[in-house]
């Protein structure tokens, strides 16, 4: 995307970089949105539990016997087939998919010598530092991303999307969780649109939404001219604030009305695009955004086993910085495997 005025963010408010990062991911989710109708495309559901979709409509009889039997009021069907004005957002990593998409990303990238031993050294020191500290100081995690971004800088846009394609097939495939992958084709069945949301690079979101059969992607746009990657970002990485300024720019571009929408995340970090919408869920939750859906009697899945507060896959830093914890975790992994 050729925005070089755009790209200011040591001059912008954090506020205003996430209001411009929202606004350049929602322009891009809906030029690179599939034009064929999802719900054609679909999956099947053979092998999901049957207990992770969403019931068809019952018949007035049955919900009032049911009503009379149960303790509490039984719940509306959701989603509502036929409503235009609503669409479902869903969080990417430890939400659709087990792990980290860029951590993936990012060892597919390795594989195939984008890095130099030299990149992976300092890869690995900042995922260490993010691991032990815990918390996103701003100056650190610029320099993450510019890390990060110096490794597609002059490489092309194609050649990018060509191996993203490979990688899922390589990686991430087998790693998306049945349940959340039958909430999202409920919403299609119901004849709404569904866009996965991550701080992941918007081109690796689309190959994913595109392989599940969804409508589109919001993510991390980085710059390129002539399609060539110019190793900047447009705006910030697509987190936190970020995520709930895409959703709301999509929905004013689609006509949507967000209190009929659905918005699906494992993440505090979430809360603000949760809050967006009249139906949030708290998938596979951290522990954070499980003490916050229960207090706001927000609905929850967990499709994880054993414990359910181990957190799968790795920690990941805010946005495209992600790439170099991913790379260098996923590396040291292999190595250890040997």
């Amino acid at each position: 995307m050729a925005a070089l005025g755009w790209l200011t963010p040591r001059r912008r408010s954090a506020t205003a970089r996430s209001v411009l990062a929202g606004e350049a991911s929602a322009e891009a989710a809906r030029k690179t949105a599939l034009a064929d109708d999802p719900a054609a495309i679909g999956f099947s559901l053979d092998s999901v539990d049957p207990q992770d979709t969403v019931a068809p409509q019952d018949t007035e009889a049955a919900q009032e016997a049911e009503a009379a039997a149960a303790p509490e009021p039984v719940e509306p069907a959701f989603p509502v087939a036929g409503d235009e004005l609503a669409a479902a957002f869903f969080d990417l990593d430890n939400t659709v998919m087990q792990g980290a998409a860029i951590f993936h990303f990012g060892r597919g990238l390795y594989k195939r010598e984008f890095f130099r031993r030299r990149e992976l050294a300092r890869f690995a020191w900042q995922q260490a530092w993010f691991r032990l500290a815990g918390v996103e100081d701003p100056e650190h995690m610029q320099d993450a991303r510019d890390t990060a971004l110096s490794i597609v800088k002059g490489h092309r846009v194609s050649e990018l999307m060509s191996i993203g394609e490979e990688i899922y097939d390589e990686y991430m495939a087998e790693r998306i969780w049945p349940g959340t992958r039958a909430l999202a084709q409920a919403h299609l069945d119901a004849g709404q649109k569904v866009w996965l949301v991550t701080a992941a690079p918007v081109e690796t979101a689309t190959i994913i939404a595109r392989r599940l059969g969804l409508t589109g992607a919001l993510g991390t746009v980085a710059e390129s001219v002539d399609g060539i990657y110019t190793g900047r970002l447009v705006g910030e990485p697509l987190h936190g604030p970020a995520k709930a300024e895409a959703v709301r720019a999509l929905a004013a571009a689609e006509g949507l009305d967000l209190a009929h929408c659905a918005a699906y995340s494992d993440s505090h970090n979430d809360i603000p695009m949760l809050s967006l919408v009249g139906h949030p869920y708290a998938i596979n939750p951290d522990t954070k955004l499980r003490k916050h859906a229960r207090a706001h009697d927000w609905r929850l899945r967990d499709y994880r086993t054993g414990r359910k507060a181990v957190k799968v896959g790795v920690p990941a830093a805010a946005g495209v910085g992600a790439i170099a914890g991913g790379a260098a975790a996923a590396i040291a992994l292999h190595r250890r495997r040997k």
